[in-house]
């Protein structure tokens, strides 16, 4: 079997930010309420589309990785929201950078997302159905908030985040994956107003969420989720040098590292800065992380999730001996004309009509 690793990565951030103070003028809310209850203090709000997200951080991996959109064999953006529901947001990913040879896919997992794609490029790979798969987690979320629903309203942020995925040749790459799912629970993290059941009901646009359930699944299932990926993988969780977990709530990500007694300082957290971007958050904070020198070569690190459906996975992933992108794209997105809160305000605008 093929080891299959990480060439390239890339992320793109949209400009237009909104602070908790900001959200603080509109909602019954502070930033005392919701930096304690989730550790979020800003999330950026895209004043483009999904795609537009995904190809700039696409750009970025192919160019770190020192390819050619030309040399990408698949595309699969893994996202919960996509610019429409035909066609999937990949093509539109593969008309916009310009990778003709692509086939391409979006796949729906949540915020487990990234984590489902990365396990299906590694099967491309490893059965050379691919060579190269361009894999982002890419989310628009902040158009689904309803800011009269301040529980889920101040949680959520947009950004998108990108890798190469390919053959390796050293002893980089995945050495272990788990994932798994419980339908049963799909009610806990769902949407309304959206979808085809939803049409002609008149429901409101909006996100619903059991936080108490979500929380107990998410700390119990990425906590397992880390031990056994370590396990799997012939490591101790002391030989662990980074783990990278989806960027939902500081309260969880705290609860996860005391139950398996990691040290605070193995734990990646930008939660802070972007709130949850769903699919997007362990890309995102991957490409985060490497530019910012946490991730050394022959780093052992640990990619885990939960997201809707209900959807869990880990991932033991050892780095290769690059961590500086071989080239770069000046490619930037449009200037905003419109500030964060004004792109949400409109949003809300039309949601009461």
């Amino acid at each position: 079997m093929k080891n299959v690793t990480i060439t390239g990565w890339g992320r793109c951030i949209p400009q237009p930010v909104v602070t908790n103070d900001d959200l603080a003028t509109v909602i019954d809310t502070s930033d005392e309420w919701i930096t304690s209850r989730s550790g979020i203090k800003e999330r950026h709000i895209s004043h483009v589309s999904n795609s537009e997200m995904a190809a700039l951080a696409g750009r970025r991996a192919v160019a770190a990785a020192g390819l050619q959109a030309t040399d990408i064999d698949y595309i699969i953006v893994a996202t919960c929201t996509p610019d429409r529901p035909i066609p999937a947001t990949a093509a539109y990913v593969q008309a916009k950078i310009g990778a003709v040879r692509a086939a391409v896919a979006d796949i729906n997992a949540g915020c487990t997302g990234f984590l489902y794609g990365l396990s299906m490029a590694h099967g491309l790979i490893a059965t050379s159905m691919a060579n190269r798969v361009l894999l982002i987690g890419s989310e628009q979320i902040s158009s689904y908030l309803n800011l009269e629903e301040r529980s889920t309203a101040v949680l959520f942020g947009d950004g998108a985040g990108a890798a190469i995925v390919e053959a390796s040749n050293d002893e980089s790459g995945i050495k272990s994956m788990a994932l798994g799912a419980d339908g049963s629970g799909a009610q806990y993290l769902t949407t309304s107003g959206l979808g085809t059941e939803q049409i002609g009901t008149g429901a409101p646009r909006a996100i619903i969420m059991d936080g108490a359930e979500i929380f107990k699944g998410a700390v119990v299932r990425m906590g397992d989720g880390i031990v056994a990926a370590a396990k799997d993988a012939g490591w101790e969780l002391d030989e662990i040098d980074l783990v990278i977990p989806h960027q939902a709530n500081i309260r969880i990500i705290d609860a996860v590292r005391r139950r398996i007694k990691v040290d605070e300082s193995k734990m990646f957290i930008n939660i802070h800065k972007y709130g949850n971007t769903s699919a997007a958050t362990i890309p995102i904070a991957l490409a985060e992380a490497v530019d910012e020198g946490r991730v050394a070569p022959g780093s052992r690190l640990i990619f885990t999730a939960f997201g809707a459906g209900v959807t869990w996975g880990a991932v033991a992933f050892q780095w290769g001996d690059r961590t500086e992108p071989i080239s770069t794209t000046d490619d930037e997105l449009p200037e905003p004309t419109r500030t964060g809160l004004e792109i949400l305000l409109a949003r809300q605008e039309a949601l009461n009509r």
